[in-house]
């Protein structure tokens, strides 16, 4: 047990003026952290509680699921990531590492680099010690310190520059054993999730600069989440940036053409909205929007409907490394024209043999027959009809779903609500190994690639997102396995010798039935030491006074309740001591 006088926990009663969300407010004011700089946190000795229990429950579950712990340098060299496949899209998020001394004769690039994740560093650790079949499969992981360069670090733990996560790297010598690999993983963070007691939501989710065939992101349901989660009732979940619907059918016919195409002048109208208003009239799902991206240093057309969206993440499907939206001193020299005026008629491109492509989304055959530029300033195109008139190398799903839409499982509609993510997991398949050679030799004496996944669990975020999914006016309300203490024990008369000898026995009660206890001995009124108790959330507390002790009663009330039960003394010690079972019980 342990006494709040001899421990440390700063509670505060105004909130910080930086503090944008209640958890990031409730971190503070309940002094688990205490803000550094931007993105960079200390955590309080509360906080560090709660750390503890939620790494100690990811490391047991992890190892359930398979995983083998080891430790990792957080300090890169360069040439690891230099040599793997992410270099480009990884380098600006990275901290650089300065070497020692004056700097004379130091390269304009750094030498090492502060680790944001590792699969640089593991595939060519395991392509060193595993060379054989028998060896395999194996699933490393590490709980550790990350960094990464957040621009725009904000809402305390949620986007820091420095965080806590657990990573883990699976080598398996088939594909089926990767999706084998993968799913034990997948089961491994609902078990965590469920044990620490916050609500997350596996939603499939687009691979990014990690790659790999595909990735399912851990989703805790909340208002302030940083990403936005497309679900239906029927069970279908993903992140906008993977979502899909059923609003192109599979069996739709391509329209005919309706007539000729005809030019029209336009002079001004440059956007979307300009043309469906007067006196042109054509209404936004009528129109086809050109949009220009430069991938890998060549420029590409993405076509979709004037009212849509782009989803960018879904151009990683088409194979760029990198890619970015083209400038208007790129666009002009290829299409004949600035942007407003734009379109992928055969015939009107300036020069289509610099262009990388021309890709449509699906739903452009739901229009099509439309109006899109001219490839003229001043100048569109009407009568445009899909299969006869445009340019298309290939059709794609690049638009943003919207809420309402068939869901593509089921045909219920879409809906749409915030999300934080808390968790990752991918199925890379050779991308790594093949940039490391990290082979196997199987019983043919035969070398294989090794095929691999990547897993990450955000310890520090998953604390804050508990509190943003469980806290209310008061203060924080920690479910059982997240709590820094389970049982609080208010001590209302610190003085009075009985009332501290009857706290040390009911804690010692409950320490025996499974309760992490802390006494509040502190000389404070009673209205400080509850508004406290409430603030830092414990689950129990139990309140002990000298009018209690008189009438031979303490108090025992939960943290998610207003009612309040009287224990006589008599069967207090074993009364508290079966809550705390039953409290274990639940939360298991």
């Amino acid at each position: 047990m342990k006494l709040w006088s001899q421990f440390f926990i700063p509670t505060l009663k105004e909130s910080p003026a930086d503090a944008e969300i209640a958890s990031h407010k409730l971190l503070v004011r309940a002094g688990l952290v205490r803000k550094l700089g931007g993105g960079l946190y200390t955590f309080m000795p509360l906080g560090l509680r709660v750390m503890q229990k939620l790494t100690q429950i990811c490391r047991e579950e992890i190892e359930r699921g398979g995983g083998i712990e080891l430790w990792m340098p957080h300090v890169h060299p360069v040439e690891n990531w230099e040599q793997g496949p992410r270099w480009a899209a990884a380098r600006e998020i990275m901290f650089r590492v300065d070497s020692a001394g004056n700097g004379k004769g130091r390269s304009r690039e750094p030498e090492f680099v502060l680790g944001p994740t590792h699969e640089e560093i593991i595939t060519p650790l395991v392509k060193a010690e595993i060379t054989s079949y028998r060896d395999l499969p194996k699933n490393f992981f590490q709980i550790a310190t990350k960094f990464r360069n957040e621009i725009r670090p904000r809402f305390g733990l949620m986007r820091a520059r420095e965080f806590v996560m657990m990573d883990a790297y699976s080598f398996d010598a088939t594909d089926d054993g990767a999706v084998k690999s993968y799913f034990a993983m997948k089961e491994a963070y609902v078990k965590f999730f469920k044990r620490v007691g916050v609500q997350a939501i596996a939603v499939e989710a687009d691979t990014g600069v990690m790659g790999g065939s595909y990735s399912h992101e851990f989703m805790v349901p909340a208002e302030i989440g940083d990403d936005d989660v497309i679900y239906s009732e029927a069970g279908y979940a993903a992140n906008r940036e993977k979502a899909t619907s059923a609003l192109v059918p599979k069996d739709l016919a391509d329209a005919a053409p309706t007539g000729a195409i005809e030019e029209f002048a336009t002079p001004g109208v440059v956007t979307i909205a300009a043309l469906a208003a007067a006196p042109y009239g054509v209404a936004a799902e009528q129109q086809f929007k050109t949009l220009v991206y430069m991938g890998d240093g060549k420029p590409f057309l993405v076509i979709l409907r004037g009212n849509d969206e782009l989803e960018e993440a879904k151009l990683g499907s088409l194979g760029f490394g990198l890619f970015r939206a083209a400038t208007p001193e790129e666009i002009e020299p290829v299409l004949g024209a600035k942007p407003g005026s734009l379109g992928a008629v055969n015939g009107t491109i300036k020069n289509p043999a610099a262009l990388a492509g021309v890709f449509a989304d699906h739903a452009i055959r739901l229009t099509g027959n439309g109006t899109t530029g001219a490839n003229k300033d001043g100048f569109h195109l009407r009568n445009v009809n899909v299969t006869r008139d445009l340019a298309i190398t290939k059709f794609g799903d690049f638009r943003r779903v919207r809420p309402g839409e068939p869901c593509p499982q089921s045909g219920q509609p879409l809906q749409v609500r915030r999300g934080i993510e808390v968790g990752h997991i991918f199925k890379l398949g050779t991308k790594y190994s093949e940039k490391f050679g990290a082979v196997y030799t199987d019983d043919q004496k035969q070398s294989h690639l090794m095929v691999m996944g990547c897993y990450g669990i955000g310890i520090s975020r998953t604390l804050q997102a508990v509190i943003e999914q469980s806290h209310d006016a008061d203060g924080i309300i920690w479910p059982w396995n997240a709590a820094p203490f389970h049982l609080l024990i208010c001590l209302l008369d610190p003085g009075v010798p009985e009332a501290m000898e009857l706290a040390q026995s009911l804690a010692a009660a409950a320490e025996k039935a499974g309760a992490d206890v802390i006494i509040d001995d502190r000389a404070e009124r009673p209205g400080v030491k509850f508004k406290d108790a409430d603030l830092i959330g414990i689950p129990l507390r139990v309140t002990i006074g000298s009018k209690g002790l008189k009438d031979g009663i303490v108090e025992l009330k939960a943290r998610t309740s207003k009612d309040v039960q009287k224990l006589p003394l008599a069967e207090a010690a074993a009364l508290i001591a079966a809550a705390v079972s039953a409290a274990r019980v639940n939360a298991s």
